[in-house]
């Protein structure tokens, strides 16, 4: 697979290609190779979450930073953030799953504590019978968005629900409490990271969020460490590293176009920024993933 880099990410809008322009919704029974979204093969990121089942082949994929060799059965999750790129030479078979980021706000976030936790095992290789379960669910999901009945939207929200409850039971079956009910959906720590996703590349200081949020930054500060288990500017700063490393292995720019880009006030500080939080300066770490994978 040849690795191509790009001097700006571009963002694909899944929803564009659904029958239903803007639909929240879409899954898709294909050959990775017969798959037309524009820019599918070159580094990109998707407007919302992704799922693919690969059922029968084999792809290579590059995810942030990450090369997968990844044989079927197996699942493969993306959230919005994240860059990659697929090789579609290979003959494999996936069933694509997309939805945006409100899509399931209501019905999962009020069973799984942290779904959006699930998305972190990007790769799920599977053993058959649990390919069977997950594509008890699809099944249904695929005929329910194929078919134009009465509340097709209420039962796609709930099955895509437990669809995503059976992943993070494969994914982390010794972590029950991701399961346990949570009832901090609208609570300030829950509202804050939402805003740090949208907004870390030009709000960098705790202060900017809490007025955002209308409460002190170190109510902020507090309420954040209780129910997240870090503070507020660990929050953020965590987000700018692994924005930056995305950035520094993805793009052609300088260290010093991706420290503007990223709202530092000069590549220097960037540096110091980068080594204090990774052990390695942003030049280093370039060289070195990128050697790693070319």
């Amino acid at each position: 697979m040849q690795l191509t880099k790009t001097h700006h990410i571009p963002l694909i809008h899944l929803a564009e290609s659904a029958r239903d322009e803007g639909s929240q919704f879409l899954i898709q029974l294909a050959n990775l190779r017969d798959i037309d979204w524009e820019g599918f093969d070159i580094p990109h990121r998707h407007d919302g979450y992704t799922i693919d089942i690969l059922l029968k082949g084999s792809i290579t994929q590059y995810i942030d930073f990450e090369k997968h060799t990844i044989h079927a059965p197996a699942v493969i999750m993306l959230d919005p953030e994240q860059i990659h790129q697929h090789d579609r030479s290979s003959d494999a078979e996936i069933l694509a799953l997309y939805f945006t980021r409100d899509f399931l706000i209501t019905e999962t976030l009020g069973v799984l504590s942290c779904w959006q936790c699930v998305f972190k095992d990007n790769v799920l290789q599977l053993e058959e019978g649990q390919l069977q379960e997950l594509l008890a669910f699809a099944r249904i999901l695929l005929a329910e968005f194929r078919n134009d009945r009465p509340r097709k939207e209420a039962i796609i929200r709930n099955v895509l629900s437990a669809f995503i409850i059976a992943c993070g039971r494969i994914a982390r079956p010794e972590t029950p409490e991701i399961y346990r009910p949570d009832n901090s959906m609208n609570s300030l720590g829950v509202q804050f990271k939402i805003l740090v996703d949208e907004h870390f590349r030009e709000k960098v200081q705790v202060s900017e969020y809490a007025e955002m949020l209308h409460v002190t930054p170190g109510h902020l500060n507090d309420t954040v460490k209780s129910t997240i288990g870090r503070s507020a500017k660990q929050i953020i700063d965590a987000k700018r590293i692994m924005e930056a490393k995305r950035l520094l292995f993805w793009q052609k720019h300088s260290v010093k176009q991706i420290a503007g880009e990223l709202n530092f006030d000069d590549d220097a500080y960037f540096s110091r920024f980068f080594k204090k939080h990774t052990g390695q300066t942003p030049a280093l770490f370039q060289k070195t993933i990128r050697e790693k994978y070319n």
